[in-house]
């Protein structure tokens, strides 16, 4: 079994389903590149719900471990810039935080088993992270702006 997915065109599955969904079969996972959308996967039923088990299982376990002893957020504070180098730019305050709301949504995502929040989270806290890397952004972004520019128009209006 392969770690990196097989890969095929979209038009492969339709006009050559048998030797495309073959490949399916020796990597349990098929990389479909569309022309005029965006790639898909194709995973069998099986393998999805193992995937959903395991992201399932580590969700629940992370959280126990978050909940269970007061040492315990220290710890994930502390493994928190090994998984996510990015947040070495953020304040103290705002790791804890990132930390606990990782926690919250993951529960929250398994237990609806949609990821996207989860997904949105991480990339909000590394733009966030981002700011805080540039001084010149950062300074930018939290200066004071006195200047009144007038009222936003709408954009519907322009459309």
């Amino acid at each position: 079994m392969s770690a990196e997915p097989a890969s095929a065109n979209f038009s492969e599955l339709v006009n050559k389903n048998k030797q495309t969904l073959a490949r399916l079969k020796e990597s349990h996972r098929l990389l479909l590149h569309r022309r005029d959308g965006e790639d898909l996967v194709l995973t069998t039923a099986a393998r999805a719900e193992q995937d959903q088990t395991v992201v399932s299982a580590a969700t629940r376990m992370l959280a126990a471990i978050a909940r269970r002893e007061p040492g315990s957020m220290e710890l994930l504070l502390d493994v928190l810039p090994e998984a996510f180098p990015w947040v070495r730019f953020l304040p103290e305050q705002d790791v804890h935080g990132f930390a606990v709301e990782l926690v919250d949504t993951m529960r929250a995502a398994d237990s609806v088993s949609n990821s996207a929040s989860v997904a949105q989270l991480l990339i909000a806290w590394q733009h966030t992270a981002e700011v805080y890397s540039d001084p010149d952004l950062l300074a930018a972004l939290t200066r004071d702006h006195d200047a009144d520019y007038g009222p936003v128009p709408n954009p519907a209006a322009d459309a």
